[in-house]
């Protein structure tokens, strides 16, 4: 681990299924303005693309592509598209369709996806069941080995795209459980391990700043259900 990581947290762009709140989209690509959202992070933090010593991304369409954009300088720079390393553990939480990965066949028909490299993604990795199930142990687990992951990295900048849901499980405390933030479409913030539990199994995380945020709320899966069940109280 490099001493004094700093945990560069990027929630994805504006996506089709935050629009009309249509989760049955599978894989939900960005909207045009999601694109637009994404590409401006890039002009917002020059210090941090000049800076960020490695990408990792959930490998969904929305996040590939909010990396590929809102993260272009620094992926330029560090080696192109296949430098960006795929973590299927950060895909997002819940199984609905939106939520639900594309195998690597599928991807990797894609020239836009293409030019990642898939190596990562295994058979298992869009079945949301055992290790991937959106259960409360299993998000639990797999939000920690999220953060296990970046602490065994030896990188000192690193950035992470991911998803609302499971960003607010990465960032969960010791005292409180998971964050209750509501990540804004294209939004960073900066993290780093706390001293007192980077040595531990949870290796729990603290924040240090907001960064940008380039897009308007959109409601994650979640967030959604849990709307839709107080109306019926």
């Amino acid at each position: 681990m490099a001493p004094n990581s700093r945990l560069i947290l990027t929630r994805h762009a504006q996506a089709e299924h935050n629009v009309d709140l249509d989760y049955s989209i599978h894989d939900a690509p960005l909207t045009p303005l999601g694109k637009k959202q994404a590409a401006s992070l890039s002009r917002q933090m020059p210090d941090l693309q000049k800076e960020a010593d490695l990408i990792v991304s959930s490998p969904l369409r929305r996040t590939l592509q909010t990396t590929t954009l809102g993260w272009a300088p620094a992926v330029a720079r560090l080696g192109g598209p296949r430098s960006v390393v795929l973590l299927p553990q950060a895909q997002e939480c819940n199984a609905l369709p939106c939520d639900t990965g594309s195998p690597r066949e599928s991807l990797a028909a894609d020239p836009e996806f293409a030019v990642f490299n898939l190596d990562p993604l295994t058979p298992e990795w869009t079945s949301k069941q055992g290790f991937w199930a959106p259960s409360e142990e299993a998000l639990f687990r797999r939000a920690r080995s999220v953060r296990q992951f970046l602490r065994g990295r030896p990188e000192r900048n690193i950035v992470l795209v991911a998803h609302g849901d499971i960003l607010r499980r990465i960032t969960a405390s010791s005292e409180a459980g998971p964050s209750v933030y509501p990540w804004r479409n294209a939004e960073v913030r900066i993290f780093e391990f706390d001293p007192e539990h980077v040595d531990s199994e949870d290796c729990f995380l603290y924040q240090k700043e907001d960064v940008a945020a380039a897009g308007g709320y959109g409601p994650t899966s979640t967030e959604l259900e849990i709307e839709e069940g107080e109306g019926k109280l």
